[in-house]
Protein backbone atom coordinates (compact mmCIF):
# COMPACT_ATOMS: atom_id res chain seq x y z
CA UNK A 1 0.00 0.00 0.00
CA UNK A 2 1.08 3.58 -0.63
CA UNK A 3 1.36 6.02 2.25
CA UNK A 4 -1.89 7.80 1.31
CA UNK A 5 -3.78 4.50 1.10
CA UNK A 6 -2.45 3.60 4.54
CA UNK A 7 -3.44 7.05 5.82
CA UNK A 8 -6.96 6.45 4.49
CA UNK A 9 -7.17 3.25 6.52
CA UNK A 10 -5.92 4.99 9.68
CA UNK A 11 -8.46 7.79 9.19
CA UNK A 12 -11.28 5.28 8.70
CA UNK A 13 -10.20 3.38 11.82
CA UNK A 14 -10.42 6.63 13.78
CA UNK A 15 -13.89 7.30 12.37
CA UNK A 16 -15.13 3.79 13.17
CA UNK A 17 -13.74 3.99 16.70
CA UNK A 18 -15.47 7.34 17.20
CA UNK A 19 -18.75 5.85 15.95
CA UNK A 20 -18.33 3.12 18.55
CA UNK A 21 -17.74 5.68 21.30
CA UNK A 22 -14.13 4.69 21.96
CA UNK A 23 -11.70 6.75 24.04
CA UNK A 24 -11.14 10.14 22.31
CA UNK A 25 -7.37 9.87 22.85
CA UNK A 26 -7.32 6.57 20.99
CA UNK A 27 -9.36 8.11 18.14
CA UNK A 28 -7.05 11.11 17.98
CA UNK A 29 -3.98 8.85 17.82
CA UNK A 30 -5.16 7.37 14.52
CA UNK A 31 -6.13 10.77 13.11
CA UNK A 32 -2.76 12.24 14.11
CA UNK A 33 -0.97 9.20 12.76
CA UNK A 34 -2.69 9.57 9.39
CA UNK A 35 -1.68 13.22 9.19
CA UNK A 36 1.91 12.51 10.22
CA UNK A 37 2.13 9.72 7.66
CA UNK A 38 1.08 12.05 4.83
CA UNK A 39 3.94 14.41 5.72
CA UNK A 40 6.53 11.66 5.10
CA UNK A 41 7.77 11.17 1.56
CA UNK A 42 6.94 7.79 0.03
CA UNK A 43 10.56 6.69 -0.38
CA UNK A 44 11.38 7.77 3.16
CA UNK A 45 8.49 5.72 4.57
CA UNK A 46 9.82 2.58 2.87
CA UNK A 47 13.28 3.19 4.31
CA UNK A 48 11.96 3.84 7.83
CA UNK A 49 9.94 0.63 7.77
CA UNK A 50 12.80 -1.41 6.34
CA UNK A 51 15.20 -0.10 9.00
CA UNK A 52 12.54 -0.41 11.75
CA UNK A 53 12.90 3.28 12.57
CA UNK A 54 9.32 4.43 12.03
CA UNK A 55 8.81 4.58 15.80
CA UNK A 56 11.40 7.35 16.05
CA UNK A 57 9.04 9.73 14.24
CA UNK A 58 6.74 11.83 16.42
CA UNK A 59 3.15 10.61 16.33
CA UNK A 60 3.90 6.92 15.80
CA UNK A 61 3.53 4.73 18.85
CA UNK A 62 4.22 1.01 18.93
CA UNK A 63 0.65 0.02 17.94
CA UNK A 64 0.58 2.41 14.97
CA UNK A 65 4.01 1.30 13.78
CA UNK A 66 2.83 -2.32 13.79
CA UNK A 67 -0.34 -1.52 11.85
CA UNK A 68 1.39 0.73 9.31
CA UNK A 69 4.08 -1.89 8.73
CA UNK A 70 1.46 -4.62 8.22
CA UNK A 71 -0.46 -2.50 5.74
CA UNK A 72 2.67 -1.44 3.88
CA UNK A 73 3.99 -4.98 3.52
CA UNK A 74 0.78 -7.04 3.09
CA UNK A 75 -1.82 -4.56 1.83
CA UNK A 76 -4.33 -5.58 4.52
CA UNK A 77 -4.91 -5.23 8.27
CA UNK A 78 -6.79 -7.86 10.25
CA UNK A 79 -7.61 -5.37 13.02
CA UNK A 80 -9.29 -3.05 10.51
CA UNK A 81 -11.34 -5.84 8.92
CA UNK A 82 -12.61 -7.01 12.30
CA UNK A 83 -13.41 -3.44 13.38
CA UNK A 84 -15.52 -2.81 10.25
CA UNK A 85 -17.55 -5.91 11.00
CA UNK A 86 -18.52 -4.53 14.44
CA UNK A 87 -20.00 -1.24 13.16
CA UNK A 88 -23.50 -1.16 11.70
CA UNK A 89 -23.26 -0.26 7.96
CA UNK A 90 -26.09 2.25 8.32
CA UNK A 91 -24.02 4.35 10.74
CA UNK A 92 -21.23 4.67 8.20
CA UNK A 93 -23.79 5.58 5.53
CA UNK A 94 -24.99 8.46 7.73
CA UNK A 95 -21.60 10.10 7.23
CA UNK A 96 -22.75 10.90 3.68
CA UNK A 97 -25.27 13.42 5.05
CA UNK A 98 -23.74 16.94 5.21
CA UNK A 99 -23.46 18.20 8.76
CA UNK A 100 -23.18 14.77 10.35
CA UNK A 101 -19.87 13.70 11.85
CA UNK A 102 -19.09 10.68 14.04
CA UNK A 103 -19.94 12.49 17.30
CA UNK A 104 -23.40 13.57 16.17
CA UNK A 105 -24.11 10.18 14.65
CA UNK A 106 -23.16 8.55 17.94
CA UNK A 107 -25.50 10.89 19.82
CA UNK A 108 -28.37 10.11 17.43
CA UNK A 109 -27.74 6.40 17.80
CA UNK A 110 -27.44 6.40 21.60
CA UNK A 111 -30.36 8.72 22.35
CA UNK A 112 -32.80 8.05 19.50
CA UNK A 113 -31.76 4.64 18.22
CA UNK A 114 -30.97 6.06 14.77
CA UNK A 115 -28.97 3.45 12.86
CA UNK A 116 -29.54 4.40 9.22
CA UNK A 117 -30.81 7.18 6.92
CA UNK A 118 -34.40 5.96 7.01
CA UNK A 119 -34.43 6.15 10.81
CA UNK A 120 -32.85 9.60 10.72
CA UNK A 121 -35.52 10.81 8.28
CA UNK A 122 -38.27 9.58 10.59
CA UNK A 123 -36.63 11.18 13.64
CA UNK A 124 -36.34 14.53 11.82
CA UNK A 125 -39.91 14.43 10.51
CA UNK A 126 -41.42 13.94 13.96
CA UNK A 127 -39.16 16.58 15.58
CA UNK A 128 -37.12 14.29 17.82
CA UNK A 129 -33.80 15.48 16.38
CA UNK A 130 -34.60 19.14 17.06
CA UNK A 131 -35.30 18.29 20.68
CA UNK A 132 -31.83 16.82 21.25
CA UNK A 133 -29.16 18.89 23.01
CA UNK A 134 -26.65 20.20 20.47
CA UNK A 135 -29.01 19.88 17.49
CA UNK A 136 -32.06 22.19 17.34
CA UNK A 137 -34.47 23.21 14.60
CA UNK A 138 -31.87 24.59 12.19
CA UNK A 139 -29.75 21.46 12.34
CA UNK A 140 -32.83 19.32 11.82
CA UNK A 141 -33.79 21.38 8.75
CA UNK A 142 -30.27 21.05 7.33
CA UNK A 143 -30.28 17.30 7.86
CA UNK A 144 -33.62 16.93 6.08
CA UNK A 145 -32.31 19.05 3.21
CA UNK A 146 -29.19 16.89 3.03
CA UNK A 147 -31.27 13.72 2.92
CA UNK A 148 -33.52 15.19 0.22
CA UNK A 149 -30.52 16.21 -1.88
CA UNK A 150 -28.99 12.77 -1.49
CA UNK A 151 -32.18 11.17 -2.78
CA UNK A 152 -32.42 13.61 -5.70
CA UNK A 153 -28.79 13.15 -6.62
CA UNK A 154 -28.76 9.40 -5.99
CA UNK A 155 -29.67 8.58 -9.57
CA UNK A 156 -26.71 10.48 -10.99
CA UNK A 157 -22.96 10.00 -10.83
CA UNK A 158 -19.94 12.24 -11.32
CA UNK A 159 -18.57 12.25 -14.87
CA UNK A 160 -15.16 11.24 -13.52
CA UNK A 161 -16.51 8.18 -11.70
CA UNK A 162 -18.57 7.14 -14.71
CA UNK A 163 -15.60 7.56 -17.06
CA UNK A 164 -13.39 5.44 -14.79
CA UNK A 165 -15.89 2.60 -15.20
CA UNK A 166 -16.68 3.19 -18.87
CA UNK A 167 -13.20 3.40 -20.35
CA UNK A 168 -12.07 -0.17 -19.54
CA UNK A 169 -15.44 -1.44 -20.78
CA UNK A 170 -14.93 0.23 -24.17
CA UNK A 171 -11.40 -1.16 -24.29
CA UNK A 172 -12.69 -4.62 -23.45
CA UNK A 173 -15.43 -4.46 -26.08
CA UNK A 174 -12.98 -3.38 -28.76
CA UNK A 175 -10.71 -6.30 -27.87
CA UNK A 176 -13.43 -8.86 -28.66
CA UNK A 177 -12.80 -10.50 -32.03
CA UNK A 178 -16.49 -10.19 -32.96
CA UNK A 179 -16.53 -6.40 -32.46
CA UNK A 180 -15.87 -4.03 -35.34
CA UNK A 181 -16.53 -0.73 -33.58
CA UNK A 182 -17.39 0.24 -30.02
CA UNK A 183 -17.99 3.60 -28.34
CA UNK A 184 -19.57 5.04 -25.23
CA UNK A 185 -22.44 7.43 -25.91
CA UNK A 186 -24.95 9.53 -23.98
CA UNK A 187 -24.12 12.24 -21.47
CA UNK A 188 -20.76 10.65 -20.73
CA UNK A 189 -19.59 11.17 -24.31
CA UNK A 190 -20.97 14.72 -24.29
CA UNK A 191 -18.94 15.42 -21.17
CA UNK A 192 -21.80 16.39 -18.88
CA UNK A 193 -20.64 17.02 -15.33
CA UNK A 194 -22.92 14.25 -14.03
CA UNK A 195 -24.15 11.08 -15.71
CA UNK A 196 -27.37 9.16 -15.19
CA UNK A 197 -26.26 5.89 -16.74
CA UNK A 198 -23.76 4.53 -19.25
CA UNK A 199 -24.58 3.80 -22.89
CA UNK A 200 -22.38 1.56 -25.03
CA UNK A 201 -22.82 1.09 -28.75
CA UNK A 202 -21.24 -1.77 -30.67
CA UNK A 203 -21.23 -3.07 -34.21
CA UNK A 204 -20.35 -6.74 -34.35
CA UNK A 205 -20.22 -9.68 -36.73
CA UNK A 206 -21.66 -11.96 -34.04
CA UNK A 207 -23.73 -10.61 -31.16
CA UNK A 208 -24.16 -13.43 -28.62
CA UNK A 209 -20.52 -13.51 -27.39
CA UNK A 210 -20.56 -9.73 -26.98
CA UNK A 211 -23.70 -9.80 -24.82
CA UNK A 212 -22.30 -12.68 -22.78
CA UNK A 213 -19.06 -10.79 -22.14
CA UNK A 214 -20.95 -7.64 -21.15
CA UNK A 215 -23.20 -9.25 -18.54
CA UNK A 216 -20.28 -11.19 -17.04
CA UNK A 217 -18.03 -8.15 -16.51
CA UNK A 218 -16.25 -7.83 -13.14
CA UNK A 219 -18.13 -5.53 -10.77
CA UNK A 220 -21.58 -6.29 -12.14
CA UNK A 221 -23.98 -6.62 -9.24
CA UNK A 222 -27.16 -7.29 -11.21
CA UNK A 223 -28.16 -8.10 -14.78
CA UNK A 224 -31.37 -6.11 -15.24
CA UNK A 225 -32.03 -7.08 -18.89
CA UNK A 226 -30.53 -9.43 -21.44
CA UNK A 227 -31.69 -9.90 -25.03
CA UNK A 228 -30.27 -10.76 -28.42
CA UNK A 229 -28.87 -7.30 -29.20
CA UNK A 230 -29.38 -5.43 -25.91
CA UNK A 231 -28.35 -5.85 -22.30
CA UNK A 232 -28.41 -3.79 -19.10
CA UNK A 233 -26.40 -4.27 -15.92
CA UNK A 234 -26.01 -2.46 -12.62
CA UNK A 235 -22.74 -2.00 -10.75
CA UNK A 236 -22.14 -1.89 -6.99
CA UNK A 237 -22.19 1.94 -7.12
CA UNK A 238 -25.74 1.85 -8.49
CA UNK A 239 -24.60 3.02 -11.92
CA UNK A 240 -26.48 1.29 -14.74
CA UNK A 241 -24.88 0.42 -18.08
CA UNK A 242 -26.80 -0.32 -21.28
CA UNK A 243 -25.41 -2.13 -24.32
CA UNK A 244 -26.81 -1.90 -27.85
CA UNK A 245 -25.48 -3.89 -30.80
CA UNK A 246 -26.27 -2.69 -34.33
CA UNK A 247 -25.22 -3.60 -37.88
CA UNK A 248 -22.05 -1.81 -38.88
CA UNK A 249 -23.82 0.25 -41.57
CA UNK A 250 -26.06 1.73 -38.86
CA UNK A 251 -23.31 2.36 -36.32
CA UNK A 252 -22.61 6.03 -37.14
CA UNK A 253 -26.29 7.00 -37.12
CA UNK A 254 -26.93 5.15 -33.86
CA UNK A 255 -23.83 6.69 -32.27
CA UNK A 256 -24.96 10.19 -33.18
CA UNK A 257 -28.50 9.50 -31.98
CA UNK A 258 -27.58 7.95 -28.64
CA UNK A 259 -24.92 10.55 -27.94
CA UNK A 260 -27.61 13.26 -28.05
CA UNK A 261 -28.50 15.65 -26.66
CA UNK A 262 -32.25 15.60 -27.25
CA UNK A 263 -32.27 19.25 -28.37
CA UNK A 264 -29.34 18.72 -30.72
CA UNK A 265 -30.98 15.66 -32.27
CA UNK A 266 -34.27 17.50 -32.83
CA UNK A 267 -32.46 20.33 -34.61
CA UNK A 268 -30.46 17.88 -36.73
CA UNK A 269 -33.63 16.03 -37.77
CA UNK A 270 -35.25 19.34 -38.72
CA UNK A 271 -32.22 20.21 -40.81
CA UNK A 272 -32.39 16.85 -42.58
CA UNK A 273 -36.12 17.30 -43.31
CA UNK A 274 -35.43 20.71 -44.85
CA UNK A 275 -33.20 18.84 -47.30
CA UNK A 276 -35.77 16.18 -48.12
CA UNK A 277 -34.12 13.62 -45.84
CA UNK A 278 -35.07 11.79 -42.68
CA UNK A 279 -32.39 11.32 -40.01
CA UNK A 280 -32.78 8.68 -37.30
CA UNK A 281 -30.76 6.14 -35.37
CA UNK A 282 -31.18 3.78 -38.35
CA UNK A 283 -29.86 6.00 -41.10
CA UNK A 284 -30.34 8.97 -43.43
CA UNK A 285 -33.08 8.19 -45.96
CA UNK A 286 -35.53 10.03 -48.27
CA UNK A 287 -38.22 11.75 -46.25
CA UNK A 288 -40.90 11.12 -48.88
CA UNK A 289 -41.36 10.44 -52.58
CA UNK A 290 -39.18 8.41 -54.89
CA UNK A 291 -35.45 8.26 -55.16
CA UNK A 292 -32.75 7.08 -52.82
CA UNK A 293 -31.13 9.27 -50.18
CA UNK A 294 -27.93 9.19 -52.21
CA UNK A 295 -29.69 10.41 -55.38
CA UNK A 296 -31.38 13.25 -53.52
CA UNK A 297 -28.19 14.22 -51.76
CA UNK A 298 -26.15 14.17 -54.95
CA UNK A 299 -28.72 16.44 -56.57
CA UNK A 300 -27.98 18.92 -53.77
CA UNK A 301 -24.20 18.49 -54.03
CA UNK A 302 -24.07 16.34 -50.89
CA UNK A 303 -23.04 12.77 -50.18
CA UNK A 304 -24.54 10.03 -48.05
CA UNK A 305 -21.50 7.77 -48.11
CA UNK A 306 -21.45 7.86 -44.33
CA UNK A 307 -18.72 5.91 -42.56
CA UNK A 308 -18.06 8.37 -39.75
CA UNK A 309 -19.80 11.15 -37.87
CA UNK A 310 -17.74 13.61 -39.89
CA UNK A 311 -19.38 12.18 -43.01
CA UNK A 312 -22.81 12.47 -41.40
CA UNK A 313 -22.39 16.17 -40.60
CA UNK A 314 -20.94 16.78 -44.05
CA UNK A 315 -23.99 15.15 -45.64
CA UNK A 316 -26.07 17.86 -43.97
CA UNK A 317 -23.78 20.69 -44.97
CA UNK A 318 -22.02 21.02 -41.61
CA UNK A 319 -18.52 20.93 -40.22
CA UNK A 320 -17.96 18.21 -37.62
CA UNK A 321 -19.46 19.11 -34.24
CA UNK A 322 -17.53 17.67 -31.26
CA UNK A 323 -19.78 15.66 -28.91
CA UNK A 324 -19.18 18.11 -26.05
CA UNK A 325 -20.91 20.89 -27.99
CA UNK A 326 -24.05 18.95 -28.96
CA UNK A 327 -26.50 20.65 -26.61
CA UNK A 328 -28.71 22.54 -29.09
CA UNK A 329 -27.14 25.84 -28.07
CA UNK A 330 -26.23 27.26 -31.47
CA UNK A 331 -23.60 24.69 -32.40
CA UNK A 332 -25.40 23.71 -35.63
CA UNK A 333 -25.53 27.29 -36.88
CA UNK A 334 -21.85 27.76 -35.98
CA UNK A 335 -20.97 24.52 -37.79
CA UNK A 336 -22.80 25.75 -40.88
CA UNK A 337 -20.80 28.99 -40.83
CA UNK A 338 -17.53 27.18 -40.13
CA UNK A 339 -17.16 29.09 -36.85
CA UNK A 340 -16.81 26.28 -34.32
CA UNK A 341 -13.83 26.85 -32.00
CA UNK A 342 -10.75 24.65 -32.04
CA UNK A 343 -11.33 23.18 -28.58
CA UNK A 344 -8.61 22.80 -25.99
CA UNK A 345 -7.13 19.32 -25.54
CA UNK A 346 -5.42 17.57 -22.63
CA UNK A 347 -2.14 17.70 -24.53
CA UNK A 348 -2.30 21.51 -24.52
CA UNK A 349 -1.83 21.73 -20.75
CA UNK A 350 1.48 23.06 -19.41
CA UNK A 351 0.77 23.33 -15.68
CA UNK A 352 -1.67 24.40 -12.94
CA UNK A 353 -1.84 26.84 -10.03
CA UNK A 354 -4.37 25.68 -7.44
CA UNK A 355 -2.66 22.81 -5.60
CA UNK A 356 -2.12 21.91 -1.96
CA UNK A 357 0.60 20.21 0.05
CA UNK A 358 0.93 18.75 3.53
CA UNK A 359 1.64 22.28 4.73
CA UNK A 360 -2.16 22.73 4.83
CA UNK A 361 -4.65 19.96 4.07
CA UNK A 362 -2.81 18.25 1.23
CA UNK A 363 -1.61 14.67 1.45
CA UNK A 364 1.71 14.90 -0.34
CA UNK A 365 4.77 17.03 0.33
CA UNK A 366 6.03 19.91 -1.79
CA UNK A 367 8.71 17.64 -3.25
CA UNK A 368 6.23 14.84 -4.03
CA UNK A 369 3.78 17.21 -5.72
CA UNK A 370 6.59 18.69 -7.80
CA UNK A 371 7.91 15.26 -8.74
CA UNK A 372 4.41 14.23 -9.87
CA UNK A 373 4.05 17.38 -12.00
CA UNK A 374 7.50 16.75 -13.44
CA UNK A 375 6.49 13.18 -14.33
CA UNK A 376 3.49 14.59 -16.19
CA UNK A 377 5.80 16.79 -18.22
CA UNK A 378 4.42 20.01 -16.77
CA UNK A 379 6.51 23.13 -17.21
CA UNK A 380 5.24 24.68 -13.99
CA UNK A 381 3.31 23.95 -10.81
CA UNK A 382 1.71 26.48 -8.50
CA UNK A 383 1.42 25.80 -4.77
CA UNK A 384 -1.62 27.46 -3.17
CA UNK A 385 -2.03 26.15 0.36
CA UNK A 386 -4.83 27.52 2.50
CA UNK A 387 -4.54 30.74 4.50
CA UNK A 388 -4.89 30.96 8.27
CA UNK A 389 -8.67 31.59 8.37
CA UNK A 390 -9.19 28.05 7.01
CA UNK A 391 -8.22 26.58 10.36
CA UNK A 392 -10.13 23.39 9.54
CA UNK A 393 -7.70 22.91 6.64
CA UNK A 394 -4.58 23.67 8.71
CA UNK A 395 -4.24 27.04 6.98
CA UNK A 396 -0.83 28.67 6.99
CA UNK A 397 0.06 31.60 9.22
CA UNK A 398 2.13 34.47 7.83
CA UNK A 399 5.28 32.92 9.28
CA UNK A 400 4.58 29.49 7.79
CA UNK A 401 3.83 30.99 4.38
CA UNK A 402 7.11 32.94 4.40
CA UNK A 403 8.92 29.70 5.26
CA UNK A 404 7.18 27.92 2.38
CA UNK A 405 8.23 30.66 -0.02
CA UNK A 406 11.85 30.04 1.00
CA UNK A 407 11.42 26.28 0.54
CA UNK A 408 10.01 26.75 -2.96
CA UNK A 409 12.82 29.11 -3.96
CA UNK A 410 15.37 26.62 -2.65
CA UNK A 411 13.72 23.78 -4.57
CA UNK A 412 13.77 25.80 -7.79
CA UNK A 413 17.41 26.76 -7.22
CA UNK A 414 18.36 23.12 -6.69
CA UNK A 415 17.36 22.29 -10.32
CA UNK A 416 16.16 18.94 -8.99
CA UNK A 417 13.14 19.03 -11.28
CA UNK A 418 12.49 20.49 -14.71
CA UNK A 419 9.14 21.77 -13.44
CA UNK A 420 9.29 25.32 -12.12
CA UNK A 421 7.32 25.92 -8.91
CA UNK A 422 5.41 29.19 -8.47
CA UNK A 423 4.75 30.56 -4.99
CA UNK A 424 1.11 31.20 -4.22
CA UNK A 425 -1.69 30.91 -1.71
CA UNK A 426 -5.38 30.12 -1.66
CA UNK A 427 -6.30 33.14 0.39
CA UNK A 428 -9.65 33.16 2.15
CA UNK A 429 -12.13 35.86 1.20
CA UNK A 430 -13.36 36.93 4.64
CA UNK A 431 -17.05 37.58 5.28
CA UNK A 432 -16.74 41.29 4.47
CA UNK A 433 -14.62 40.79 1.34
CA UNK A 434 -11.24 41.51 2.91
CA UNK A 435 -8.43 39.04 2.22
CA UNK A 436 -6.96 36.85 4.94
CA UNK A 437 -3.39 38.11 4.29
CA UNK A 438 -2.31 41.72 3.84
CA UNK A 439 -0.92 43.11 0.60
CA UNK A 440 2.64 43.31 1.94
CA UNK A 441 2.76 39.52 2.27
CA UNK A 442 0.74 38.73 -0.86
CA UNK A 443 3.04 40.93 -2.96
CA UNK A 444 5.90 38.53 -2.16
CA UNK A 445 4.07 35.71 -3.94
CA UNK A 446 3.99 34.96 -7.65
CA UNK A 447 0.17 34.82 -7.57
CA UNK A 448 -2.86 34.73 -5.27
CA UNK A 449 -5.99 32.60 -5.60
CA UNK A 450 -8.89 34.06 -3.59
CA UNK A 451 -11.74 31.78 -2.49
CA UNK A 452 -14.81 31.68 -0.26
CA UNK A 453 -14.70 28.96 2.38
CA UNK A 454 -17.24 30.12 4.98
CA UNK A 455 -20.40 32.17 5.56
CA UNK A 456 -22.10 30.43 2.63
CA UNK A 457 -25.55 31.53 3.85
CA UNK A 458 -25.04 35.20 3.00
CA UNK A 459 -27.71 36.66 0.73
CA UNK A 460 -26.93 37.15 -2.96
CA UNK A 461 -26.20 40.86 -2.78
CA UNK A 462 -23.85 40.47 0.20
CA UNK A 463 -22.00 37.51 -1.31
CA UNK A 464 -21.66 39.26 -4.67
CA UNK A 465 -20.26 42.43 -3.08
CA UNK A 466 -17.93 40.30 -0.94
CA UNK A 467 -16.41 38.49 -3.92
CA UNK A 468 -16.16 41.64 -6.05
CA UNK A 469 -14.28 43.42 -3.25
CA UNK A 470 -11.77 40.56 -3.23
CA UNK A 471 -11.44 40.70 -7.03
CA UNK A 472 -10.66 44.41 -6.78
CA UNK A 473 -7.71 43.79 -4.43
CA UNK A 474 -4.47 44.65 -6.26
CA UNK A 475 -2.83 41.34 -5.31
CA UNK A 476 -5.65 39.08 -6.53
CA UNK A 477 -4.65 36.95 -9.52
CA UNK A 478 -7.55 34.53 -9.81
CA UNK A 479 -10.86 33.59 -8.22
CA UNK A 480 -11.13 29.99 -7.01
CA UNK A 481 -14.28 27.77 -7.29
CA UNK A 482 -16.57 30.72 -7.95
CA UNK A 483 -19.82 29.27 -6.55
CA UNK A 484 -18.55 26.82 -3.93
CA UNK A 485 -20.76 24.05 -5.29
CA UNK A 486 -20.10 20.36 -4.67
CA UNK A 487 -21.75 18.33 -7.40
CA UNK A 488 -24.39 15.83 -6.22
CA UNK A 489 -23.90 17.07 -2.69
CA UNK A 490 -24.18 20.82 -2.20
CA UNK A 491 -25.62 23.66 -4.25
CA UNK A 492 -23.46 26.72 -4.68
CA UNK A 493 -23.98 29.81 -2.56
CA UNK A 494 -26.19 32.58 -3.94
CA UNK A 495 -24.13 34.97 -6.06
CA UNK A 496 -24.71 37.14 -9.14
CA UNK A 497 -22.16 35.57 -11.46
CA UNK A 498 -22.81 38.11 -14.21
CA UNK A 499 -21.54 40.88 -11.92
CA UNK A 500 -18.62 38.74 -10.75
CA UNK A 501 -17.58 38.00 -14.34
CA UNK A 502 -17.88 41.69 -15.25
CA UNK A 503 -15.63 42.61 -12.32
CA UNK A 504 -13.06 39.95 -13.19
CA UNK A 505 -12.84 41.17 -16.79
CA UNK A 506 -12.61 44.81 -15.69
CA UNK A 507 -9.77 44.10 -13.24
CA UNK A 508 -7.85 41.53 -15.31
CA UNK A 509 -8.54 38.74 -12.81
CA UNK A 510 -8.72 35.11 -13.92
CA UNK A 511 -11.65 32.93 -12.91
CA UNK A 512 -10.51 29.35 -12.55
CA UNK A 513 -12.24 26.32 -13.94
CA UNK A 514 -11.78 24.12 -10.90
CA UNK A 515 -11.10 20.68 -12.36
CA UNK A 516 -12.01 18.74 -9.24
CA UNK A 517 -14.70 16.30 -10.45
CA UNK A 518 -16.80 17.38 -7.46
CA UNK A 519 -16.70 21.06 -8.47
CA UNK A 520 -16.12 21.84 -12.20
CA UNK A 521 -16.70 25.42 -11.17
CA UNK A 522 -17.12 27.89 -13.00
CA UNK A 523 -19.89 26.00 -14.80
CA UNK A 524 -19.33 25.23 -18.50
CA UNK A 525 -22.55 27.01 -19.50
CA UNK A 526 -21.01 30.38 -18.65
CA UNK A 527 -17.62 30.11 -20.30
CA UNK A 528 -18.15 30.68 -24.02
CA UNK A 529 -19.64 34.17 -23.81
CA UNK A 530 -17.41 35.21 -20.90
CA UNK A 531 -14.20 34.08 -22.62
CA UNK A 532 -15.20 35.78 -25.87
CA UNK A 533 -15.54 38.99 -23.85
CA UNK A 534 -11.99 38.63 -22.57
CA UNK A 535 -12.28 36.58 -19.36
CA UNK A 536 -9.14 34.47 -18.97
CA UNK A 537 -9.51 30.93 -17.64
CA UNK A 538 -7.09 28.81 -15.64
CA UNK A 539 -7.84 25.10 -15.41
CA UNK A 540 -6.76 24.06 -11.91
CA UNK A 541 -7.15 20.63 -10.30
CA UNK A 542 -7.43 21.87 -6.68
CA UNK A 543 -5.22 18.84 -6.09
CA UNK A 544 -4.76 17.69 -2.53
CA UNK A 545 -2.49 14.81 -3.48
CA UNK A 546 -0.41 13.70 -6.44
CA UNK A 547 -3.27 11.64 -7.86
CA UNK A 548 -5.43 14.77 -7.87
CA UNK A 549 -3.29 16.26 -10.62
CA UNK A 550 -4.98 13.77 -12.98
CA UNK A 551 -8.23 15.67 -12.49
CA UNK A 552 -6.99 18.23 -15.00
CA UNK A 553 -8.56 15.94 -17.58
CA UNK A 554 -11.99 16.60 -16.07
CA UNK A 555 -11.28 20.31 -16.28
CA UNK A 556 -10.33 20.07 -19.94
CA UNK A 557 -13.53 18.11 -20.53
CA UNK A 558 -15.58 20.93 -18.97
CA UNK A 559 -13.59 23.56 -20.84
CA UNK A 560 -14.32 21.83 -24.16
CA UNK A 561 -17.98 21.74 -23.22
CA UNK A 562 -17.76 25.47 -22.57
CA UNK A 563 -16.29 26.01 -26.04
CA UNK A 564 -12.89 27.20 -24.76
CA UNK A 565 -9.87 27.47 -27.02
CA UNK A 566 -6.28 26.88 -25.92
CA UNK A 567 -5.31 30.55 -26.06
CA UNK A 568 -8.14 31.47 -23.65
CA UNK A 569 -6.63 29.30 -20.89
CA UNK A 570 -3.57 30.46 -18.95
CA UNK A 571 -2.58 26.93 -17.97
CA UNK A 572 -1.93 26.02 -21.62
CA UNK A 573 0.62 28.81 -22.03
CA UNK A 574 4.36 28.05 -21.93
CA UNK A 575 6.35 28.96 -18.83
CA UNK A 576 7.99 32.07 -20.26
CA UNK A 577 4.63 33.50 -21.35
CA UNK A 578 3.06 32.77 -17.96
CA UNK A 579 5.93 34.47 -16.15
CA UNK A 580 5.62 37.55 -18.35
CA UNK A 581 1.86 37.66 -17.81
CA UNK A 582 2.12 37.37 -14.02
CA UNK A 583 4.75 40.12 -13.88
CA UNK A 584 2.72 42.38 -16.16
CA UNK A 585 -0.41 41.87 -14.07
CA UNK A 586 1.43 42.62 -10.84
CA UNK A 587 2.95 45.76 -12.33
CA UNK A 588 -0.33 46.95 -13.83
CA UNK A 589 -2.18 46.57 -10.57
CA UNK A 590 0.59 47.99 -8.40
CA UNK A 591 1.36 44.69 -6.67
CA UNK A 592 5.01 44.45 -7.70
CA UNK A 593 6.89 41.24 -7.01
Amino acid sequence: MTKNEIADVLTEIGTLLELKGENPFKVRAYQTGARALEAIEEVELGRLIAEEKLGTIKGFGEALVQKITELHTTGRLEFFEKLKATVEPGLVELLQIPGLGPKKIRALHDKLGVADIAALTAACNDGRVAALDGFGEKTQEKLLAGIKNREAYGRRHLWWDAAEIAEPIVTGLRALKQVRRAESAGSLRRGMETVGDLDFLVSASEVAPVVEWFVAMPGVKEVTAQGETKASVRFESGLQADLRIVPDEQFVFALHHFTGSKDHNVQMRQRALARGLSLSEWGLVPAEGEGTAKEKAEARGQTTDVRSEKDLFKALGLHFIPPELREGLGEIEAAERGELPRLVEVGDLRGAFHNHTTASDGRNTLVEMTAAADALGWEYLGIADHSKASYQANGLSEERLLKQIEEIHALNDSKRFKTHVFTGTECDILADGRLDFDGALLSQLDYTVVSVHNAFAQDEATMTARIIRAIEHPCTTMLGHATGRLLLRREGYRVDLAQVIDAAIAHGVIIELNASPWRLDLDWRLWRKAADRGLLCAINPDAHDTDGLRHMRAGVNAARKGGLRREQILTTWPLAQVRDWLRAQAKRRGAKK
